[in-house]
């Protein structure tokens, strides 16, 4: 029987053409259905229109079809892709503006700090919601979930629901491409053990045709003023930390309290990098309004195209799915997934993201041990914060929301305890009408 392979979140043209483009690359799933569900019904039939361009151009027997109905989309799924943002870009906005308003620069806010949170709080319930009618009409699928912040969310289903659920970003494979291009790799030969957390992971080894590639990079880093420019906050983290980080400079500046606490420090690392992001002032959601106003154009640019790449991409889910019920090809790949001693010096029910095995008996996690004490130390500060902001969701409770804001490194590194309170206060206000499954909205005291 085919495959059905639904898409929660279809509006977004560039995940779903990109990731249909490479399931179907795969034999075993040429003939799949693909099932499009997105609230927007204009993206949505944009995107059915470029699916069907691929399946035209590929000359594939594969269906696709277009709903808004979840429950019809989900009905006897094979695999399910999230890739949802809930409350749209004028909350967003605000998840960005009331913490610069009290000298909090955020560059993208998807992730960690009280903008991750806050979007966290917001798209938390709905992708329960979308979890458990998928228990109900899909139990045995695997879900692959893009949507941000990955590990609070992932975290946060997969203590909920014991479906097969875990989460995918591109930074890992992203950054390995960008590390072997500067070490001049052209044949793909090379190697490396990554693990941390989402948008905080590290290559805890990179090889070179199996021989140890870090003093090379050290020496390209410290050495080569365009490499060096390329990536002013990650360089440096790997000057200083001797293990390189996987997320670009700009999401990695927010996430501690070192490089957006100063407007000299903003200025010196954060707006002259050469590669994407460097870190400018809400940089992506300036790109996501730009985005807003152009989606159709883009759509229309694709359509009207001659020719198609049906080139597999770099992507990891189609190969999972492949690995798991196509050819049965194994697979390895980075995960999200509660740490249950994975990492052993990092917290238990953190979500980690880490290496893991993809063969036809389902998903294995690779056993990491210790991470080094300087990684450790970063990371489950982060970790401790996530699971915070998680347990204020599955309680309702505010208070717990405040304390994951309260240990933010960068808000801390420029506020008091007070106003970290009144800033989380002013955003739990703003945030009302997607919080109604909280007990309260008031940040009491503790009693």
């Amino acid at each position: 029987m085919p495959k059905k392979f639904t898409f929660i979140g279809a509006g977004s043209l560039g995940f779903t053409r990109e990731l249909s483009r490479d399931i179907l690359s795969f034999p075993a799933f040429q003939d799949a259905h693909i099932c499009l569900m997105d609230i927007h019904e204009g993206r949505l039939g944009y995107s059915k229109r470029a699916i069907e361009k691929l399946i035209a151009a590929g000359n594939y027997p594969a269906t696709v079809t277009a709903t808004t109905d979840r429950r019809e989309a989900l009905k006897d799924a094979d695999g399910v892709l999230i890739t949802i943002l809930q409350g749209g870009v004028d909350v967003w906005r605000h998840d960005i503006e009331i913490p610069k308003k009290w000298g909090v620069d955020i560059n993208v806010g998807d992730t960690r700090g009280p903008s991750g949170v806050f979007r966290f709080l917001r798209t938390a319930p709905v992708m329960l919601d979308i979890i458990r009618d998928a228990e109900e009409l899909c139990p045995d699928a695997i879900v692959l979930n893009y949507t941000n912040p990955m590990a609070m969310l992932c975290a946060y289903l997969q203590r909920q629901s014991k479906m097969k659920i875990t989460g995918l970003c591109h930074s890992v494979q992203g950054t390995a491409w960008m590390l072997a291009d500067w070490l001049g790799v052209k044949d793909g030969n090379y190697t490396y053990t990554c693990a941390g957390i989402n948008h905080q992971a590290f290559y805890l080894d990179f090889k070179v045709n199996g021989k140890d590639a870090y003093p090379a990079m050290l020496d390209k880093v410290a050495n080569d003023p365009a490499i060096l420019n390329a990536e002013p906050v990650r360089n440096e983290m790997f000057l200083q930390f001797g293990y390189y980080p996987t997320e670009s400079s700009g999401h990695n500046s927010e996430y501690m309290a070192w490089f957006r606490k100063r407007a000299d420090l903003i200025e010196k690392y954060c707006l002259h990098g050469t590669n994407w992001n460097p870190g400018e002032h809400a940089y992506i959601l300036k790109q996501y309004i730009e985005s807003e106003a152009t989606w159709e154009a883009k759509f229309n640019e694709f359509l009207d195209r001659d020719e198609v790449d049906l080139k597999r991409g770099g992507e990891y889910a189609a190969n999972i799915f492949n690995a798991l019920f196509g050819d049965g090809e194994p697979f390895s790949f980075n995960g999200n997934q509660l740490n249950h001693g994975i990492i052993t010096n990092l917290p238990d029910l953190a979500c980690v993201e880490t290496p893991v095995f993809a063969s036809p008996t389902g998903l294995q996690n690779v056993h990491i041990g210790n991470l080094p004490d300087n990684l450790a130390t970063l990371i489950s500060h982060s970790a401790q914060i996530e699971k915070m902001a998680v347990d204020a969701v599955i309680e309702g409770d505010p208070w717990l929301v405040f304390q994951a804001n309260l240990f933010d490194p960068l808000s801390a590194a420029v506020l008091s305890m007070q106003e970290i309170r009144d800033m989380t206060q002013e955003m739990l206000d703003k945030n009302r009408e997607y919080l109604g499954y909280f007990k309260s909205l008031k940040v009491e005291l503790k009693k």
